[in-house]
């Protein structure tokens, strides 16, 4: 069991030493970067009662009230709890599940970013791993929660399809594709498989709806990393198209790791270390009961 380096007693997860001696830092649990109006008050109540008075917005759409003295932090802690407001996590775990608002609110959005993060965080959230580990789902291509410098990125997708019956030729597809991947010949379009990114970008553009979602889902990326030593994820070459498989492909992928990666190793550094190969072959491949 994890202490405190001190009396022995057990470490509150989410609670940080600070540099100033007897002072810690209160990191906070959010899905997605949600907290409701309610616990915002609460927590700048205690922010002001506990702290300094001011918060920080982590990197990781989280919470933090510095400069508690550690003495008060455990009756700062329950008094967040009364207004539901639980801690995140620290040091070799599953931390806070990040998440753009995705098709909420988004125009680009593909899929339900909170729902998804929502099973990611019951499923993994401060699972014990070789270090820590970072899971962040963004709604579309766009990329805009930062999915391909996780340990495991979720991407919304789709597969575009263009309907001749409906397309009156006016050519606002071509212009507004990001990757140039639609193909036009004479009056028939297409789509190059190879340069398109699954942003769906056509489908919302298109003034006539020529251009329809024929699959929606998502793409994960594996041993993505930000830090000293930055690592792009590796994308899985398969489109997911339920919750139920992302979250099994997901343990797969914390599997491997915990099983290959060394302390204080990152999942892209062990990925590096072992061979791609195997991280996606014990991915997409089920192992043998």
């Amino acid at each position: 069991m994890e202490t405190n380096g001190r009396r022995g007693q057990p470490k509150v997860p989410g609670v940080i030493r600070q540099r100033q001696k007897g002072f810690v830092t209160l990191r906070l649990r959010a899905v997605g970067g949600e907290f409701t109006a309610d616990q915002v008050r609460a927590i700048a109540s205690v922010a002001e009662r506990y702290g300094k008075g001011g918060l920080h917005l982590t990197m990781r759409q989280g919470i933090e009230i510095h400069s508690v003295l550690r003495t008060e932090s455990r009756a700062a802690v329950e008094e967040l709890a009364m207004a539901g407001v639980t801690m995140g996590a620290d040091g070799a775990r599953v931390r806070i599940v990040t998440a753009c608002p995705g098709r909420d609110t988004c125009r680009w959005g593909i899929v339900d970013t909170r729902e998804i993060a929502g099973e990611l965080d019951r499923r993994f959230f401060a699972r014990e791993a070789p270090y820590k580990f970072k899971i962040g789902v963004t709604g579309c291509p766009n990329n805009c929660a930062g999915a391909t410098g996780n340990d495991v990125g979720v991407m919304g997708a789709v597969v575009p399809a263009w309907d001749p019956s409906a397309c009156n030729d006016c050519g606002v597809c071509l212009q507004t594709c990001p990757h140039h991947a639609i193909l036009r010949d004479n009056e028939t379009y297409s789509v190059d498989t190879g340069h398109c990114s699954q942003c769906g970008r056509c489908t919302v553009s298109c003034p006539q709806g020529a251009w329809t979602v024929v699959r929606r889902g998502v793409v994960l990326w594996i041993g993505g990393t930000m830090g000293k030593n930055p690592r792009l994820g590796t994308r899985l070459d398969r489109m997911i198209d339920s919750n139920e498989e992302l979250l099994d492909l997901v343990e797969r992928a914390f599997a491997w790791y915990c099983r290959n990666g060394r302390p204080k190793e990152r999942f892209g550094q062990a990925i590096d270390r072992v061979g791609i190969q195997s991280a996606l072959d014990e991915v997409l491949i089920p192992r043998p009961a």
